[in-house]
């Protein structure tokens, strides 16, 4: 199931990054809110009630991995990071400081970019660009389904880093070997 295949370690140089996604009860009948007005859009940005918060994580070498979060909280971040992240990787964030204070936890090295000032480069290599890049395409790619319910979010995250992982290599049998799990079977050949 590709909702359940993302990698599970990330090594070398690290990037991290959060991107929300509304918050949809999308056919559901009984809601514990006022239903919106069709097309109305959230303006708020960051986290709140109306926003879910998706932690997205990617190595240099493209292995993906997003998390779900209730929160952008160290109790909630750490958990996930602590399981994938190598103890000898370098780790690259936004100035956050839950960012640091995770690294700081985990005890990995931590490449903070100061994007306010203008910074999105440090030394020539670290930076967070790789994983922005991944943010957009995603939310390009998800806008194609005008809203997606938050109980299945976690489904097409899934479904987009498995076309990101197979890109033009996709077909229907690896479609249908990934549905049933059996996704690793198949030699991955980038290059011939």
């Amino acid at each position: 199931m590709p909702a359940a295949t993302k990698a599970n370690h990330l090594q070398g140089i690290i990037e991290a990054d959060e991107t929300f996604f509304p918050s949809s009860c999308k056919g559901q009948r009984h809601l514990n809110r006022p239903p919106r007005k069709r097309g109305k859009q959230i303006h708020a940005r960051g986290t709140g009630k109306d926003q879910v918060p998706v932690l997205v994580v990617r190595d240099r070498s493209g292995a993906t991995a997003d998390f779900m979060l209730n929160a952008l909280d160290k109790k909630t971040i750490e958990p996930p990071l602590r399981a994938i992240l190598a103890k000898d990787a370098i780790f690259c964030s936004d100035g956050a400081a839950v960012y640091r204070s995770v690294a700081h936890s985990l005890g990995i090295t931590h490449r903070p970019v100061n994007l306010s000032a203008g910074i999105r480069v440090i030394a020539g290599v670290y930076h967070i660009q790789n994983v922005n890049a991944y943010d957009s395409r995603l939310k390009q790619w998800m806008k194609r389904f005008h809203g997606v319910a938050t109980k299945y979010l976690e489904n097409y995250l899934g479904w987009r880093r498995w076309l990101e992982r197979w890109g033009g290599h996709n077909s229907p049998i690896i479609g249908l070997q990934a549905a049933l799990g059996r996704e690793n079977q198949f030699q991955r050949l980038m290059q011939t």
